[in-house]
Formats: structure tokens, sequence, C-alpha cells
């Protein structure tokens, strides 16, 4: 466990430590959002630490409460073999962070993933666009306010649509069930 390692953070962010907890190996520090940069590199680059691989970073709605977004970053130490987990609140109205790309390579495509489907902005991200939908979809699907029956604007195809039957008697004219020519 890792509850040395959240201390020694505690002790190095005094101001930017909201809270912390160790419950069933989950070691986890609620952080201030404008500290989280400075506090996940001192986790990779300090040589007591060595947080050295990004295993998560996701985001949890909680619909009816204040802050209602929850960044999570789950840290992990190769050499170790300890994990940590650092979250961030994020309020309703900005829901901004910053980016880890740079940090974590893994992060690009994680954050492009929670920006799709919460709608949680990163600054600082290279190529913040969708990963999942596609551009012209409105609304961020995992939001627990999202209607799920609401329509989406209809695009035009990119390409001609493929029609698979067609495709199938093409490929397979002239053949038996065993793949031999008729005659």
């Amino acid at each position: 466990m890792s509850q040395d390692d959240i201390k020694r953070l505690e002790r190095k962010f005094r101001k930017s430590i909201i809270d912390t907890s160790s419950r069933l190996g989950m070691d986890t520090a609620l952080v201030e959002k404008d500290a989280l940069r400075e506090i996940i590199q001192y986790l990779r680059d300090d040589e007591k630490l060595v947080y050295d691989f990004l295993r998560e970073l996701t985001c949890v709605d909680y619909l009816h409460r204040e802050p209602r977004f929850e960044m999570v970053y789950v840290l992990y130490s190769m050499s170790r073999k300890k994990q940590v987990v650092i979250k961030v609140a994020l309020t309703e109205d900005d829901p901004t962070v910053d980016s880890l790309h740079d940090l974590y390579g893994c992060a690009n495509w994680g954050e492009r993933e929670v920006w799709d489907m919460y709608g949680v902005r990163f600054k600082g991200h290279p190529d913040m666009r969708r990963i999942l939908m596609y551009e012209e979809f409105e609304g961020h699907p995992l939001r627990k306010d999202y209607v799920k029956q609401e329509s989406q604007p209809r695009v035009e195809l990119r390409g001609p649509e493929r029609d698979s039957v067609e495709e199938f008697r093409t490929f397979h004219q002239g053949r038996d069930v065993t793949g031999s020519r008729q005659a």
C-alpha cells in the first residue's frame, strides 16, 4: 500500500490536499484543481515515489452534488508495485482541468474520451475532438442528465453506403457451400 506516499504528499502539498483516505488498498488524495499538474508531476518524477504509469483516467458524474464532476487518476509505480489514486473535483459551470498528455502519453486518448463522454475540457490538450462519437453529435452521453431518447442531427455519409448482401453475392458467386466452384 502507499499510505506513506500519501503522507509524503500531504507534507509537501499541505495547502493543495483537500482530503485523503485509505480503504481496501486504495490510497486516495482529493486535490485542488490548480495543483493537479504539479502534484502528478511530483509523483512521477520524485526518485522515492516513481509513479511512472498512468493506469487509468476517468470521470465520475454526481448529478445532484456540487461539485458535480470528479476526475480520477490512477497512478502506478512499476518498480515499487504501488498504486495511488488522485481525484479532482470539478464544478458543472467550469468542468475544466489541465491536460496531462505531455506527462503521460496515454493521457491523450483518455482525455479525449472523457471530453467526448462527459464534456470535461482539458487545458493545453493538442487535439481536443471527439473520439467515440461522430463530430456532429450533440451533448455528452455519459452525463447522468443526458436524454437518451433525444434525436441527433443526421449527417451526410462520407462515402457510398455498403451493401453487404450484394458484396456477399459478388464474392461467393458461383461457389457452393464448401467453397468449390460449381460448373
